[in-house]
C-alpha cells in the first residue's frame, strides 16, 4: 500500500493506522451530545452512512494525503457506536442487568483491531489492499440496510416528544408539551448538549481520572498491536511470513473474549451480592472490584509479553502475555464503562464521549511516540482510590445526580 500511495516516511505510514483512531477522539464529542437532542437511531444511521461513503473512498485513494483524509472522515462516522452505545445501554438496562450487555458492548471495539489484521492479511495476499476497504464497505452496507428495519429509538425524551406530537394530532390540543420542551429552543438544546462532554471532561473528577485511566489502557493495547508485525515477521525475532505472523492476533481475540465473558457474569453476580448487603441499594462503586483485577493483571501481562519477546522464547510465550493483557484491558474497559453509565445515567452518552476522547487520543499517539515499553505500574492505584473515594466525588457532581 505504501508503494501504491507513494509513501516513503515511516511516521506517515503509521499515521494511516492512527489517523482513524484520532477521528475516534473527535467524533464522540459531537455525536454523543447530538444523540441526546435528536435521538440515538438517526445519529447512528447517518454516522454509519458517513463511514460507509468515506471507507469506500479509501479503496480508491491514489495518494497518501487522500488516504489520510478519507481515513479520518471514515473514523468520524465510525465513532458513533462508541459515542452512543453507552447511552443506549443506560436507556435499556437497569444497573443489575447491565453487566452482560456491557460485556458484549465492550468486546466489539477491542476484538475488531485484534481479528481485523488477520482477515486483512489474507485478503491482501489473494487480491489487493484496496479490497480490504471494499469488503468492509459491503459488510457495512448490509448493516446499514438491516438497521433501517431493526433499530428502534431508546432515548426517552425523543420518545416522549413523539408521543406528545401524536396526542396533539389525535386530540387537536396544541397546548400539549413534553416536559422541558418549552424551556429551550433547538439551538439552545444543541448548545447545551455540545458543551456537556467538555464540561464533564474538565470539571468532573470522576470523568477526568477514568478518561486518563481508559486512555492508558487503550494506548497500551494499540502499542502492543502496533508491535506485532515487527516482532513476529522481523528476522531479528521470529521471522514468520506476513500471513502466519498475523495469526498471533488471535491471542488478543481469545483474551478479549474470555475476559468479557468472565467479567460480565462475575460483575453481575458481585453487584447483586453487594447490593443485598447494602440494604438493597446499589451504587457505582460496586463495579470497582472488577477494576482491581485489571490493575493486577495488566502489568503482569505487559511484562510477560515484553520479557518473553525480548528473550526470544517460543512464540506461544508472548502470545500468552498478550492474551493476559487483552483480558485485563477489557476487564478495566468494562468496569469503567459500567461505573460511568451508573454514575451519569441521564447523560451517559456525553460522559462516555468525554472518556472516549482521551482513550482514542492515546490509541492514536502511543504507536507513534511510544515504541519503547512504557512504565506500566502507574495504573494499579486508580481502582483502589475509587473504591474509597468514589461516592464522595459523585456526591459533589450535579451531573452524577442527574440534574
Amino acid at each position: 500500500m505504501d508503494v501504491d500511495l507513494g509513501i516513503t516516511n515511516q511516521v506517515t505510514s503509521q499515521m494511516l493506522l492512527s489517523i482513524f483512531i484520532l477521528a475516534y477522539a473527535v467524533g464522540p464529542l459531537f455525536l454523543g451530545p447530538l444523540s441526546e437532542v435528536y435521538g440515538r437511531v438517526i445519529v447512528l444511521q447517518l454516522a454509519n452512512l458517513f463511514f460507509l461513503i468515506f471507507n469506500l473512498a479509501c479503496g480508491f485513494a491514489r495518494t497518501g494525503a487522500q488516504m489520510l483524509v478519507f481515513r479520518f472522515l471514515a473514523g468520524l462516522g465510525g465513532s458513533a457506536p462508541l459515542a452512543i452505545g453507552g447511552g443506549i445501554l443506560a436507556d435499556c438496562f437497569r444497573p443489575e442487568e447491565r453487566g452482560k450487555a456491557i460485556g458484549v458492548y465492550s468486546l466489539a471495539p477491542l476484538i475488531g483491531p485484534a481479528v481485523g489484521p488477520i482477515a486483512g492479511g489474507f485478503v491482501t495476499q489473494n487480491t489487493t489492499w484496496r479490497w480490504v476497504f471494499w469488503a468492509v464497505t459491503i459488510a457495512d452496507a448490509v448493516i446499514q440496510v438491516t438497521g433501517i428495519f431493526l433499530l428502534q429509538e431508546t432515548w426517552a425524551p425523543v420518545l416522549l416528544e413523539k408521543k406528545v406530537k401524536k396526542l396533539r394530532k389525535e386530540t387537536g390540543n396544541d397546548a400539549l408539551y413534553a416536559e422541558g420542551s418549552r424551556q429551550e429552543t433547538v439551538v439552545q438544546k444543541l448548545e447545551t448538549s455540545l458543551k456537556r462532554p467538555f464540561i464533564l471532561l474538565f470539571t468532573q473528577p470522576i470523568v477526568i481520572v477514568f478518561a486518563i485511566y481508559m486512555a492508558y489502557l487503550y494506548g497500551l493495547v494499540y502499542l502492543v498491536i502496533s508491535s506485532f508485525p515487527a516482532l513476529f515477521t522481523s528476522d531479528a525475532y521470529y521471522g514468520e511470513s506476513t500471513q502466519i505472523g498475523g495469526l498471533h492476533y488471535i491471542s488478543l481475540a481469545i483474551g478479549y473474549f474470555v475476559g468479557a465473558q468472565a467479567t460480565g457474569r462475575f460483575n453481575d453476580w458481585l453487584y447483586a451480592r453487594l447490593k443485598r448487603r447494602n440494604n438493597g441499594v446499589g451504587v457505582p462503586e460496586f463495579r470497582v472490584p472488577v477494576m482491581m483485577v485489571c490493575g493486577v493483571l495488566l502489568p503482569a501481562g505487559f511484562l510477560w509479553y515484553g520479557w518473553s519477546a525480548e528473550a526470544r522464547l517460543h512464540w506461544i510465550m508472548p502470545d500468552i502475555g498478550a492474551g493476559i493483557l487483552a483480558a485485563a484491558t477489557i476487564c478495566g474497559y468494562y468496569a469503567i464503562q459500567t461505573y460511568i453509565i451508573d454514575s451519569y445515567t441521564k447523560y451517559a452518552a456525553s460522559a462516555v464521549a468525554a472518556i472516549s476522547c482521551l482513550r482514542s487520543l492515546a490509541g492514536f499517539s502511543f504507536p507513534l511516540f511510544g515504541p519503547a515499553m512504557v512504565a506500566i505500574l502507574i495504573g494499579i492505584p486508580a481502582p483502589f482510590v475509587f473504591w474509597k473515594y468514589g461516592a464522595t466525588l459523585r456526591a459533589r457532581s450535579q451531573y452524577a445526580a442527574g440534574s
